[in-house]
């Protein structure tokens, strides 16, 4: 039996989040009922290991977490746990990468005078990071196992003309290539690129979204057409696809596991290369534990001409100063965004001042009565969505007014300015890939962050925004400032799997990795099988790939 007198008296007392009706003395006296049941409970982690580093048991742990009895085995209990959370994490990602190994995949032919050709034929130079970057996915794919490689680039960067020089090279080997994209627009985006880039060669490229059906189904399923670009449609059991050398995947955290996978075992006899594409930039602990051994190549520099757009934080009296500026480059021909973050006003919603599609479009026609506004929102068709952006593109419509359903695959050179409502709402990564809408072109382009209720937390956030154009500096702050989850956008995804650890500790994450590694030199968790188990669970529920 449990004695109340004294778990709720005796050393430091923990203090828990309490659902409505439950007490923090029914808590504790639960807690210690199930502990007292988890004596005879497996260690996961081996003798050896938990000796060699001076960890305690798992069971001790978790009795010294919750019912200390000083600092000393509190930091222990928390040492402890920490690290099981790394290391179960980085032996997923290590046997992950052992199993690619394993694997057979397309060997892809380097065409030496193919690459060349095609770089010269470019309208624009390629930076070095997009060099290097082309040259390690060329290499990688030329071996006979599995790429597995992030292409990490900030917006504007380059990324599907890298992606397209891959593509060339699998076609030349007579492999198709598909890339898989999060939404319409992106999609759309990412086609009209790449069928200007292959406009000279005899690559066919097809179309597939819930609205847009561009090419046809049996040239794909007879392989005649090797550059395949969609949505979820992509994954229809209607779309057969012929031989899939390589796929790519833009955004790949927006995906399940499960989508991917089905391309990925289209092809019976190899698995195709992998590169996974992305503009929010991660921070390096982050890359370290999500990514494990991934290869990752950045590109950092942005295309020659572009200048950096100027940011600027208005405050509430600064608002009209900041709409004669905005009709002043209009009258100029520039073209505007304005971000707010809902479609209609939510009454679930009670934040003080929030801003939405509909009220700002029948505010903004009466201070720019002079221009044509356009509105676009996820619940739009893709039709409608696509006639907006056309005439967004071809300067019919002066301001369009959005939501976040810009933030990714919308290129209009013409459009300078970037007026983001309710900035406090966002988080610096979020914030940065909407300024990159704007300075697409050698105009000077300005991001406006208009705050209605900042506070000190959310000034230091926004400032950050106003004085940096590095998102890789930005991450790192926005890590620091609001958490992992928040930076992938995953937390609502059950992706983060840590509960004590953290992904700023760096040391933690480096030694999980190197003892992760050792075990499974010498042991593929055969003789661990509780410990093979959890490992395993965590691979089917985290995005290894």
């Amino acid at each position: 039996m449990v004695k109340t007198e004294t778990i709720h008296t005796a050393g430091i007392i923990p203090v828990y989040q309490l659902t409505e009706g439950i007490t923090e003395k029914q808590i504790r006296y639960w807690i210690k009922q199930a502990l007292e049941g988890l004596s005879d409970v497996t260690d996961l982690l081996p003798q050896k290991l938990r000796t060699k580093l001076g960890l305690v048991g798992h069971s001790a742990a978790l009795q010294n977490l919750h019912f200390p009895q000083n600092e000393i085995l509190l930091a222990q209990a928390k040492k402890r746990l920490t690290f099981e959370e790394l290391f179960l994490f980085q032996l997923a990602f290590q046997l992950y990468k052992k199993t690619l190994k394993n694997l057979p995949s397309p060997p892809i032919t380097f065409n030496n005078s193919l690459v060349s050709k095609f770089v010269e034929s470019l309208p624009f130079k390629l930076t070095p990071s997009q060099r290097l970057a082309a040259w390690e996915i060329l290499r990688d794919i030329s071996r006979p196992h599995p790429m597995n490689r992030l292409l990490e680039g900030e917006v504007g960067s380059g990324k599907t003309v890298v992606a397209g020089l891959s593509m060339l090279e699998v076609a030349s080997s007579g492999y198709q290539s598909v890339m898989l994209a999060p939404t319409e627009i992106l999609a759309l985006q990412h086609y009209e690129t790449l069928k200007n880039l292959f406009a000279h060669t005899e690559i066919e490229t097809a179309l597939l979204t819930r609205s847009h059906k561009i090419g046809s189904l049996s040239k794909i399923t007879s392989g005649h057409t090797k550059v395949i670009v969609g949505t979820h449609a992509l994954l229809q059991e209607k779309v057969i696809f012929n031989n899939i050398g390589l796929l790519v995947v833009d955004e790949q955290h927006r995906f399940g596991v499960k989508q991917r996978a089905k391309l990925q075992n289209t092809s019976a006899d190899a698995v195709p290369h992998l590169l996974s594409m992305t503009a929010t930039p991660i921070p390096r602990t982050l890359a370290l534990a999500f990514y494990g051994d991934l290869d990752i190549s950045i590109l950092r520099e942005l295309p020659r001409g572009r200048k950096k757009t100027i940011t600027k934080l208005v405050k509430p009296e600064g608002r009209d100063i900041a709409y004669k500026f905005i009709k002043q480059e209009l009258k100029k021909g520039q073209q505007a965004y304005i971000v707010v973050p809902l479609v209609d006003p939510s009454p679930l919603d009670k934040s003080e001042g929030q801003k939405a599609t509909t009220e700002e479009v029948k505010k903004l026609r009466t201070i720019f009565p002079e221009f044509t506004i356009g509105m676009l929102h996820g619940r739009l068709h893709g039709e409608e969505k696509k006639q907006i952006m056309d005439d967004f593109k071809s300067g019919k419509i002066n301001i369009l007014v959005s939501t976040t359903v810009i933030e990714v695959g919308v290129d209009v050179g013409n459009a300078t300015i970037m007026v983001i409502e309710n900035a406090e709402r966002f988080g610096l990564a979020q914030l940065h890939q909407l300024r990159g809408r704007v300075g697409r072109s050698n105009l000077q382009s300005y991001c406006l962050l208009f705050a209605e209720n900042a506070g000190e937390t959310t000034r230091e956030r926004l400032e950050a925004v106003v004085n940096s154009t590095d998102g890789f500096e930005l991450a790192e702050i926005d890590l620091r400032l609001r958490g992992s989850g928040e930076i992938l956008g995953t937390r609502q995804s059950g992706f983060i799997p840590f509960k004590i650890a953290s992904l700023s500790d760096t040391k933690n994450i480096e030694l999980a990795k190197k003892e992760a590694i050792a075990l499974l030199e010498n042991d593929d968790l055969k003789n661990y099988p509780d410990l093979a188990a959890k490992v395993s669970d965590i691979s089917r529920q985290a995005h290894l790939e």
